[in-house]
């Protein structure tokens, strides 16, 4: 007894060791971000330090002398994050509650085909999305960074997947019994049972959406006042004869601290949508 209860242990101990490394390479990067935004060039180039500077106004000054419209960037980047999470997380939960409750002509290949697209690489229709918009007339404009999240692949599966396990067939049939429409019954009965996988999601999605670099800048990189805040600060790169690091990761800091807010107020979330869509009752 006392050889097992001692293994156990060991296991255990193990397994915290392993989970505090775990937990020191996700937050040191992040750290170190913060702490270089309080550092001067020359001091981040003398190497790394634990210690932050105190050269956070002298960086500040720097970013505001180019002329950034930061706030603008923030506009910006809320309205298209929000915008493509709400579409992202309401209709690719319609459409794996459509495959999952009806039964219709070639369901398995429509969802074998939404599956094949999770495969696909963005930056493989990246150019060929453009020159859609381009055809359109629709390049520099918002809507082509936000009316394709209603089409997630991932996001359809993520919700398949909860639904398997989350959704009870006979309270749909009762509430269909009680003269409910279909739309009500989502709205109504789906939307709040799975509440947890949804805000999991809208997470992932909001992160995603606000660091997207490559589709704005293909997109509305043309118009200065659409920019988000990854493109704006993408201007504080200068030239290649002088790069002011301090500014730079200041920059940097701006732009990942809200995604850090957004993250920690939801992240319970995240545990317990994963934990629910995970066991069916």
């Amino acid at each position: 007894m006392n050889a097992y209860k001692l293994k156990r242990n060991t296991y255990k101990t193990l397994c915290y060791i392993f989970l505090v490394i775990l937990f020191l390479i996700s937050f040191l990067p992040v750290y170190l971000l913060f702490v270089n935004a309080t550092r001067s060039t020359a001091q981040i180039n003398a190497g790394f330090s634990l210690i932050p500077g105190t050269s956070l106004m002298e960086n500040w000054q720097i970013v505001d002398g180019f002329g950034l419209d930061i706030p603008l960037g923030l506009r910006n980047s809320l309205v298209i994050a929000a915008s493509s999470t709400f579409l992202t997380v309401y209709f690719s939960l319609l459409t794996a509650y459509a495959i999952n409750v009806y039964n219709f002509k070639y369901k398995r290949f429509f969802y074998g085909f939404i599956l094949a697209m999770n495969l696909v690489p963005m930056n493989l229709y990246l150019i060929g999305f453009f020159q859609y918009m381009h055809m359109l007339g629709m390049l520099n404009t918002l809507p082509p960074m936000i009316i394709p999240a209603i089409a997630a692949p991932g996001a359809v599966f993520f919700f398949k997947q909860y639904l398997d396990a989350a959704l009870v067939p006979d309270l749909i049939q009762a509430a269909r019994i009680d003269g409910t429409s279909e739309f009500g019954i989502f709205n109504k009965i789906v939307l709040p049972l799975a509440a947890p996988g949804a805000f999991t999601m809208a997470i992932f999605s909001f992160v995603g959406s606000w660091n997207a670099f490559m589709g704005p800048l293909f997109i509305i990189g043309g118009n200065t006042n659409l920019h988000t805040l990854p493109l704006i600060m993408q201007r504080l790169q200068g030239d290649a004869f002088r790069v002011d690091w301090g500014a730079i990761y200041l920059g940097m800091a701006i732009s990942l601290a809200p995604v850090i807010v957004i993250y920690a107020i939801f992240s319970r979330y995240i545990v317990s949508g994963i934990t629910l869509g995970s066991v069916k009752e």
